[in-house]
């Protein structure tokens, strides 16, 4: 059975994106189409931030992006030896808040420590944070795209948390999303099952997936890689077969499968 994955690849060291490879283990074939473009902004304001732990209570990144915001700001700036000298070490004497382990792993990379990668999405992440920060205590410094949610902003500053939030990337539709849409359906067909993985990916691809699929398309079985996605699934009228548990590889696989078996 088909699966058509609305994300872009990850290249592991194994050369498969871990959700195709997953999703293989269970006997479903998946391809992934990119609907999300990035464009890098204020890396500048970013970089000077991080040049100064000493105001800072702490970092949290929630998305992938966010994270390589930083890679970029200590190539470009060539602050690398400044970061793995010092820079590094004090951040890593706060605490740095993630969602997710895709994120988790990007912050390892750049040497840093994280904590509450398993909390899932960020309505937990503000809890897990509230429950250790104080308030009146310094800024949490937040990089974020330009289309974040307040959730947690909102949450931080019911419980006096301070933020400080800097947005480094911009978020628009891939431009070769129709094209590759359009393809795949007349190559295809209908898929079992297409996964959502952000609110934008709905926003940007439901109308082309409604017209594509026809009188069809309540035969696919819809996904969602977390909550929040769902909920904007829902806010669009589309049923939701599946939320993941937690945002992995694995939890989605074992979703769309228990779905896709119930076919049959």
């Amino acid at each position: 059975m088909k699966v058509l994955l609305l994300k872009e690849p990850k290249e592991g060291d194994s050369g498969s994106d871990p959700y195709v490879q997953e999703l293989a283990s269970y006997g479903l074939k998946a391809t992934l189409i990119p609907v999300l473009s990035f464009e890098f902004v204020s890396l500048n304001a970013l970089s000077e931030k991080l040049s100064h732990p000493d105001k800072y209570g702490g970092l949290i990144f929630t998305s992938p992006r966010a994270v390589e915001a930083v890679s970029l700001c200590l190539e470009q700036n060539g602050k690398r030896e400044e970061w793995m000298e010092s820079l590094k070490d004090q951040w890593n004497a706060k605490s740095v808040y993630v969602v997710g382990k895709a994120t988790s792993s990007l912050v390892q990379e750049v040497g840093l420590i994280p904590q509450g990668e398993d909390t899932g999405n960020a309505d937990k992440l503000s809890d897990y944070i509230c429950k250790k920060e104080n308030s009146g205590s310094l800024p949490l410094l937040f990089p974020c795209g330009s289309l974040k949610r307040e959730v947690l902003p909102k949450a931080l500053k019911d419980n006096g948390v301070p933020l400080e939030s800097v947005t480094v990337y911009q978020t628009a539709q891939h431009p070769n999303l129709q094209k590759a849409l359009s393809e795949y359906f007349s190559k295809e067909g209908i898929p079992a099952s297409i996964t959502f993985f952000s609110p934008s990916g709905v926003k940007f691809c439901l109308k082309t997936l409604q017209k594509l699929s026809g009188n069809h398309i309540d035969q696919i079985k819809f996904a969602a890689i977390g909550p929040t996605t769902a909920d904007a699934m829902n806010a669009e009228g589309l049923t939701v077969s599946c939320s993941a548990e937690k945002p992995t590889p694995q939890d989605l696989a074992l979703g769309i499968s228990q779905e896709l078996q119930k076919i049959h």
